[in-house]
């Protein structure tokens, strides 16, 4: 049998980096061997246990994942990195790719396929979950990343968490979906938001959606009333 490949997982939610390691079991090829919950402590056990796969969330508690991602890169030039996100907007994906990650998967569809990117990964293959093709991701890494609309020096204020959330309930998704999405409770996703709206000067959530419109974070057809 070929030597399993080594693997750390890189997401803020316990029981969600347990879900991805019964996966992962499933498979002899494969084998989990360390696991965090920041982007700080990945990063350092990264440069330890240097593995041949790293699996990353974009949202963690300290940075961006896709800051991380271009650290591990510039670190570990050989290992490959999946990203297992929430989002699965394009914008997001293209991120992703152009910071250095070989594979993209949505949360929603890890269960069936995170074995199958961590496969094409491995072989040193580009892997995305959704109907755009390789040659896509291709040229999305070759084209350069346009120039981001958030301008907004109180914007920036908002930790990596804040503005994720602040992005959901932009969308019109309820508190109680916000937390379902990302694994807390109602009254985190609660203190979040009066957080946003202190930092931010916002004093309803209609504000808060013409905030995020006007810095391009949304698309306002997705609003419902």
């Amino acid at each position: 049998m070929a030597e399993q490949k080594s693997i750390i997982i890189i997401d803020d939610h316990p029981l969600f980096r347990e879900g991805l390691k019964t996966i992962i079991g499933r498979d002899v090829r494969f084998k989990v061997v360390g696991e965090a919950g920041s982007g700080h402590e990945g990063l350092e056990m990264a440069k330890r246990l240097k593995p041949d796969l790293v699996v990353v969330d974009i949202s963690l508690p300290d940075q961006s994942g896709i800051q991380l991602t271009r650290d591990l890169r510039g670190l570990l030039s050989e290992t490959k990195i999946l990203v297992v996100s929430m989002h699965s907007k394009i914008d997001y994906i293209a991120e992703a790719f152009q910071a250095g990650a070989t594979g993209y998967v949505v949360k929603e569809s890890a269960s069936e396929r995170l074995l199958q990117g961590l496969k094409s990964v491995a072989k040193g293959d580009y892997y995305l979950d959704s109907s755009v093709s390789h040659a896509v991701v291709e040229n999305l890494m070759k084209s350069p990343l346009k120039a981001a609309k958030i301008t907004d020096a109180d914007y920036a204020t908002l930790t990596p968490r804040e503005q994720e959330v602040m992005r959901l309930l932009a969308e019109g998704l309820s508190s109680k979906a916000v937390a379902e999405k990302l694994f807390i409770s109602p009254k985190t996703v609660e203190n979040h938001r009066a957080n946003i709206m202190n930092k931010l000067g916002l004093h309803s959530t209609i504000e808060l959606v013409r905030y995020a419109a006007k810095l391009g974070l949304i698309d306002v057809d997705l609003w419902k009333d």
